[in-house]
Parts: structure tokens; sequence; C-alpha cells
């Protein structure tokens, strides 16, 4: 089953820290990227841009809106995801525990809801 780890964590904190402090996370997160690799688990993962980036889409009443940034204010920012395939729940929180953002932010874990594609 594929499992979405979705990476908290805050933009503000992570902009003041050091050059160093950047590359020892950086890292980190190529050692931990280069295991699940190995391990079969990877399938995606990408870091996102600041908030800033975005746009949020809204349809309302026929009509679409967009607003620049996120569209709730939060102390934890979406920053970055993996796509993992795991046996279960267990095994998909066994590697989200590794991912280093864990220590200062949150790891949302998530299940991919699987639709069987149409037979030809």
């Amino acid at each position: 089953m594929k499992y979405l780890l979705m990476i908290y964590e805050n933009e503000k904190a992570a902009e003041a820290l050091s050059e160093a402090e950047v590359q020892r996370m950086l890292g980190e997160y190529g050692t931990f990227t280069e295991a699940i690799q190995n391990s079969g688990h990877f399938v995606s993962g990408e870091e996102l841009e600041p908030t800033a980036a975005a746009t949020t889409v809204r349809i309302r009443d026929g009509k679409r809106l967009t607003t620049d940034g996120p569209f709730a204010e939060t102390r934890e920012q979406l920053g970055g995801f993996f796509l993992v395939e795991a046996r279960n729940l267990d095994e998909a929180i066994g590697i989200a525990s590794r991912i280093p953002a864990a220590r200062t932010g949150s790891i949302e874990v998530r299940p991919v809801r699987e639709f069987p594609l149409p037979q030809d």
C-alpha cells in the first residue's frame, strides 16, 4: 500500500538556520532518501517552494477565486513529502519517524486511496 508522508515545519525557523545547519540537514535527507530507495520503499519525494509561492484555488457559485499563499494560517507549513510503499500503517509510521524534520516539525502519514484502473 502507498502512504503519503507529508512534512510540516515552521518556515520561519527553517529560514533562520545557518548555512552549516542547512548543509547538515540536507546531508541527513540524502542519507534518509538513499536508505528508503535501497529498501524498496521509495516511490517519490519532493521539497516544496515556500508558502509565499503558493496559490489557493476555490470555485464558489461557479466562479474561480484565487488567493496568494495557503488557505489556512498555521504554525507549521507543508514543506515537502515522500510517497512510500509500505506493508501497513505501522511500517509507514516507522519510515516517517526517520525523516529528519520529525525532530522539529511533524510528519502526517496518510494512506493513498487506490482506485482500480478500467480494463480496456
